[in-house]
């Protein structure tokens, strides 16, 4: 494994496919790090506002943003939409100069991250997948971990441009390496999510401060990032945060399709994810995943 801290670089012409809740500020911060960042997302208009924030430039085709890149980042929302700006003639490899590096940070199937790197080596090309934990919140302060596969050389020149956003950036392995460790991350999350909403729902039918009795046992082993940060707003019933129930059960089915693969086992993983899809089915597929808790209150 490779971690180490973001100290500057040269800049660099860069691409950024996808302006999304993640994308829009890790874009942000690659053109504030001193490099020329060139932009492209489905709807136009967010794009314009991007630059409109942050200077660079804009292009129309995922191809037109690539032209001339060192590096080429996406962030889009899933296999098909990882494919559709990738793949084609108006898809960034299309566009992109020999030994250019595509990094994408989309959590999306293993699968396609081998098929796109397989794909990338034939026309001269990098690919590294690179999934990224630590919300909405994570990407605008510039404090992801970011968990990728792929070959080495390419990885340790994207990992230093990569800590303009990132705390971390760390290779766990060969291609697909990445997305796999991003579902571990994702199985662990379900069931801390629940295991945290039961025992609030539990605290409260007791009769306890719960607010307090969280202040308590968050010095003790029972401490989790979930309870540090969705612990007391679950208590207050709020879920207005960025990362929603339906890009949870997005990221759980994509874990329990590789589970189906490989043969691991998953009995509460595939419980949570029922749990969120009665979330969902009450109409709560935006709300945060800490509102598995509605369920018990």
């Amino acid at each position: 494994m490779n971690t180490r801290s973001y100290d500057g670089i040269s800049p660099l012409k860069l691409a950024f496919l996808g302006l999304g809740v993640m994308g829009y500020p890790m874009a942000g911060h690659l053109q504030r790090a001193g490099h020329a960042v060139t932009v492209y997302n489905r709807t136009a208009a967010k794009a314009q506002a991007w630059v409109t924030e942050y200077g660079g430039a804009i292009a129309s085709t995922p191809a037109e943003a690539a032209a001339g890149a060192d590096i080429v980042f996406a962030c889009v929302g899933n296999d098909s939409d990882l494919r559709s700006v990738v793949l084609g003639e108006q898809g960034a490899f299309a566009g992109m100069k020999p030994g250019a590096i595509f990094v994408d940070h989309t959590t999306a199937s293993a699968e396609v991250a081998r098929e796109l790197h397989a794909e990338a080596l034939k026309r001269g090309l990098h690919f590294v997948d690179a999934p990224v934990s630590g919300g909405q919140a994570g990407a605008v302060n510039g404090a992801l971990t970011v968990m990728c596969g792929g070959d080495p050389a390419p990885f340790e020149t994207m990992q230093p441009v990569a800590m303009a956003y990132a705390k971390a950036v760390t290779r766990v392995g060969e291609s697909g390496a990445g997305q796999l460790a991003k579902m571990v991350n994702q199985i662990c999350i379900a069931g801390l999510v629940q295991g945290l909403a039961e025992a609030i729902a539990f605290g409260d039918k007791a009769g306890l401060d719960m607010k307090q009795v969280l202040d308590v046992i968050g010095k003790g082993a029972a401490q989790s990032w979930q309870m540090d940060n969705r612990g007391k707003t679950m208590v207050d019933a709020k879920f207005d945060f960025g990362f929603a129930v339906d890009w949870m059960r997005k990221d759980l089915g994509l874990v329990l399709d590789e589970a189906r693969r490989n043969g691991a086992r998953l009995p509460a993983t595939a419980l949570v994810d029922q749990f969120y899809a009665d979330v969902q089915a009450a109409g709560g597929g935006r709300l945060d995943t800490s509102s598995l808790i509605k369920r018990l209150t």
